[in-house]
């Protein structure tokens, strides 16, 4: 018996380490290919055979206008983030609590926005945004990407708000609190968890957006951090700038893996809660 538990054990760290190593692979090369000589990156080693720094030099130099597009990226994905939160808590909270007809053909048709495909809508997107003066504009960028993400964030907290028995807020009201007293300062603090793990998918949905990015900005100073890598340009016209680019999607990643570091403990209990918490 122990025998067979131990083969268990060994086959499951085994499968853990293969999921694991499958996922990280591609952050690795990535990572490797961003340290070799531009005269290296070519090279298929597991290791580069002489570190450099000279892509992510490259990367930062004032001319490539990265750090500005970075800056968008954080203010497009932050901005979309907090005002994508903010909306889908109440209406998560009505959906979870209120009952009104058809309340069950409403959510499926607030997820089901999500599922258009991106590039079916650019173009009628682009039309209407000319007309209101707001191309090369964050609100540009914002507004597209909040029809995605919030969808998602409602599904997510409906969910987490259903798992919350409705004895929190008829104890709450039984202590003198009106129902918005309860909800601010019960139910919001109770949801913490829910709503970062919702905040973290909600950012990264954002912060790697690239096709309406690409499609409503046209100046260099506008745009986010995955359209202008996809812009960096070599030498000459015939030279891709592997080596940069690597350089870049490392900065690029590295942000959304501090944030999940950061609030990986909130992230597991909102991934985690159930009706107990």
């Amino acid at each position: 018996m122990t025998h067979s538990l131990n083969w268990r054990k060994w086959l499951l760290y085994a499968g853990v380490t293969l999921v694991v190593a499958y996922c990280l692979a591609p952050f690795y090369w990535m990572l490797v290919s961003s340290l070799r000589r531009t005269s290296d990156i070519f090279d298929n080693s597991l290791i580069p055979t002489r570190f450099s720094f000279e892509n992510y030099l490259a990367v930062l130099d004032p001319s490539q206008s990265f750090t500005r597009a970075l800056l968008n990226s954080i203010v497009v994905a932050g901005i979309s983030t907090v005002l994508a939160l903010i909306l889908a808590t109440f209406t998560a909270y009505a959906m979870a609590r209120l009952e009104f007809r058809l309340k069950r053909l409403v959510l499926t048709l607030i997820i089901a926005t999500s599922m258009f495909p991106v590039v079916s809508i650019v173009v009628p997107l682009l039309k209407m945004f000319v007309d209101f003066g707001w191309i090369n504009s964050y609100q540009a960028m914002i507004v597209p990407s909040m029809s995605f993400t919030l969808p998602l964030a409602v599904w997510n907290l409906t969910a987490f708000f259903r798992q919350m028995p409705d004895e929190l807020e008829h104890a709450a009201m039984v202590d003198g609190c009106t129902r918005g007293q309860a909800f601010r300062k019960v139910i919001i603090p109770l949801a913490a968890p829910g709503i970062f793990t919702t905040a973290i998918i909600t950012f990264i949905a954002s912060w790697n957006e690239f096709l309406i990015a690409l499609s409503m900005t046209n100046k260099a100073e506008m745009q986010t951090a995955p359209v202008a890598i996809s812009k960096f340009s070599g030498a000459t016209q015939f030279e891709t700038p592997f080596g940069s680019q690597m350089a870049a999607g490392v900065l690029v990643t590295i942000p959304l893996v501090i944030m999940v570091l950061i609030f990986q403990r909130r992230i597991v209990a909102g991934l985690t809660a159930g009706a107990a918490k």
